[in-house]
């Protein structure tokens, strides 16, 4: 090794050491945890992606059918997750508090819970399809309503399934484990590119090849959740028995943290929804411009979206061992990492932006929209995004679910809903409009979390 290296080397393990070790957890812990997110996160964001520019090829009313009832989906599945996280708070608390046996408990109560409300939702959302549809995007062209449908039936069949994912990967994170969270994941949305790229582009089955390809890889996945925890997993010492006994005494805790962060996303999704049918009004192309600004965009927020789903870990662990001088050291650490990754990833990203706009086939007359809708975000993002979601998860790591959910409600009705209608219908800013306000939001947001980050009230909440 050259003196060089061996120097580089030396000031890396200062600089890693000095930021990301403290008494709870060494940085290689810390980084064993993130790096299979990253891995995970970047696989899906790229999945998502190549499968939105294969159903772009099927013409702008499937895209805009998939990127409305995607929009609806968001807001269904995040009901579940958010129970996923309150699992991954209680089983991480546990793990940092060295008590094996209810860990174990814990994670079985978790994943009945999710599977249960992912059930209920399926049931409820393919029995009131049409009304839902129309009720809330109802304005759109019939072609799309149409496609729309069909998706959504699709994607409901397979929301217990993916559930069964979901809430075995959170408890895994929870217990440190995440290299067999992206196993299981990568498992799952490689078959649906793979299914997809078969179904739609060898047989041109459009938005049908779509639906089928989402359940059969949800099964799978969920199947893979299921031989892990059996066959492989020696921490949570999982037997399917366990899914079928109540334990009101974590349920109540899982509930304490998920109820309120499943409320929170309701009605954040739900605001969401009310945004997409201001747009549903400026037609299908700016429904398809849309579609595809989110989608880079999630490939902007790769580095933030994986802390914002590490640190939950991390902060958990912190907190359970009772360390809340580890818990704000490694929260500033994330905060301070994501702006760097943003500035990265955004030096890396927009240069692209021509070959991106081949990728989804983009119609010509809506690339300059595109264009300032992803150079809105590049120029904001590295400074508001960690604050207003990477912080918030940290805080409800550490219980403190109510005053996150709370202000992340009241931010995103008042700026994202109230101010993106002024902006975007009233002032005829359009698509400029909606994601100018969304952008206000976040930093109001993140000023609100960071107040409450420097007082003390966020780590006294005693969950185990």
């Amino acid at each position: 090794m050259t003196p060089l290296i061996s120097g580089l080397r030396r000031r890396a393990d200062l600089w890693l050491n000095k930021y990301f070790t403290g008494n709870s957890m060494d940085y290689k812990q810390v980084f064993g945890i993130t790096l299979p997110i990253f891995v995970d996160t970047s696989f899906i964001v790229l999945m998502a992606i190549l499968n939105t520019a294969m159903i772009s090829s099927s013409g702008v009313a499937a895209i805009s059918a998939v990127s409305t009832v995607d929009t609806l989906n968001m807001f269904m599945i995040s009901i579940f997750i958010a129970i996923a996280t309150g699992g991954t708070v209680i089983v991480a608390q546990y793990k940092g508090s060295g008590n094996r046996i209810m860990v174990c408990r814990a994670a079985a109560q978790a994943i009945s819970a999710v599977v249960a409300i992912a059930l209920l939702i399926s049931l409820l959302i393919i029995i009131f399809h049409a009304q839902t549809l129309g009720m809330l995007f109802g304005g759109a062209e019939k072609d799309v309503l149409d496609k729309a449908a069909i998706f959504l039936i699709g994607s409901c069949i397979s929301f217990p399934f993916l559930a069964v994912q979901q809430a075995v990967g959170g408890v895994l994170r929870g217990v440190g484990e995440t290299k067999a969270s992206l196993v299981i994941s990568v498992i799952m949305n490689l078959a649906y590119f793979l299914l997809n790229f078969l179904l739609i582009k060898g047989f041109d089955m459009g938005v049908v090849g779509l639906s089928i390809s989402l359940i059969a890889a949800r099964v799978i996945g969920a199947a893979a959740s299921f031989v892990y925890l059996l066959k492989y997993n020696h921490t949570l010492h999982f037997a399917m028995q366990r899914l079928f006994k109540l334990d009101t005494s974590n349920l109540k805790k899982i509930l304490f943290i998920g109820l309120p962060f499943a409320a929170e996303q309701m009605f954040f999704n739900g605001g969401k929804l009310l945004t997409q049918t201001f747009i549903v009004q400026l037609g299908t192309l700016a429904l398809t411009a849309n579609a595809i600004a989110g989608s880079i965009s999630m490939l902007l927020q790769i580095g933030g979206s994986t802390l914002s789903v590490a640190i939950v870990t991390v902060v958990g662990q912190c907190i359970g061992s009772r360390d809340t001088q580890d818990a704000r050291k490694f929260i500033k650490s994330f905060l301070g990492f994501s702006v760097l990754l943003f500035l990265l990833l955004t030096g890396i990203i927009l240069p692209l932006f021509p070959l991106l706009m081949k990728l989804y086939a983009a119609p010509d007359e809506i690339v300059p929209t595109i264009f300032h809708l992803v150079l809105l975000i590049t120029l904001t993002q590295p400074l508001l995004w960690a604050m207003s979601f990477v912080l918030p998860a940290a805080l409800r790591a550490a219980g403190d679910s109510k005053f996150t959910s709370l202000a992340a409600l009241t931010t995103m009705w008042l700026f994202r809903i109230i101010l993106g209608y002024i902006l975007g219908i009233t002032f005829k800013m359009g698509l400029m409009g909606i994601w100018v306000a969304m952008v206000a939001e976040w930093g109001v947001r993140g000023l609100i979390f960071g107040l409450r980050f420097k007082g003390d009230k966020w780590y006294r909440h005693k969950l185990v």
